[in-house]
């Protein structure tokens, strides 16, 4: 078991169970066989082994969540697809709640841990605007900070208050907020004409 994608995959999985805090490098040296010398040697520090954990589930869970999103073509579809993907997640048997916003709160202010973190919710803030622009290229960036806190707050609501349905209330607001703007666009433009009869003189 020696190889770096077994230690970072055994490494992962501790890390998102019990807390990056709470797991040691003695830990991860008894769960993979690897000798903490091999273990500094190739990734420097326990630092460097929970950037590396965060950078491979970034890609991962932004890999998966796209792909729920790509199963709808209709852009309000794809919207809401975001919110069927975390309640799938919620209600798996391995979910820990977000794994970066429990880095950030463990890690020291400026670690590499916090930054990667950090860059993850940005990660998932550009694609949840990006899905938002094309429903609505005038107003989506609003709607998509609406949405982002909703998907946020479901994500704490199901791990933190022990909700797992914490999805499927998010959606339904989700989607309150996105049907006015199917409204609207759907709303023919008015104009400033004015109504009087034709041939008739409008008082100013």
């Amino acid at each position: 078991m020696s190889s770096s994608v077994d230690v970072l995959d055994i490494a992962s999985q501790l890390f998102y169970q019990e807390g990056i805090q709470h797991v040691g490098m003695d830990r991860i040296r008894d769960a993979t066989g690897v000798s903490l010398k091999a273990l500094y040697r190739q990734f420097g520090s326990k630092e460097g082994l929970i950037e590396a954990y965060l950078l491979r589930r970034d890609e991962r869970w932004l890999g998966w969540l796209a792909e729920h999103i790509r199963t709808q073509s209709v852009p309000r579809a794809r919207l809401l697809a975001i919110f069927d993907a975390l309640d799938e997640w919620f209600h798996g048997a391995d979910f820990a709640g977000c794994a970066f916003i429990r880095a950030y709160a463990e890690s020291p202010e400026g670690s590499a841990a916090q930054i990667a973190a950090a860059n993850h919710k940005e990660r998932l803030a550009a694609l949840v605007r990006g899905e938002a622009l094309a429903y609505d290229p005038a107003r989506g960036e609003e709607l998509a900070e609406q949405l982002l806190l909703l998907i946020e707050g479901a994500m704490v609501r199901a791990h933190v208050g022990r909700q797992p349905h914490a999805a499927r209330t998010a959606k339904a607001a989700a989607a309150v907020l996105i049907e006015p703007w199917a409204r609207d666009r759907q709303r023919p433009a008015t104009t400033d004409e004015p109504t009087g009869r034709p041939g008739s003189r409008e008082e100013s």
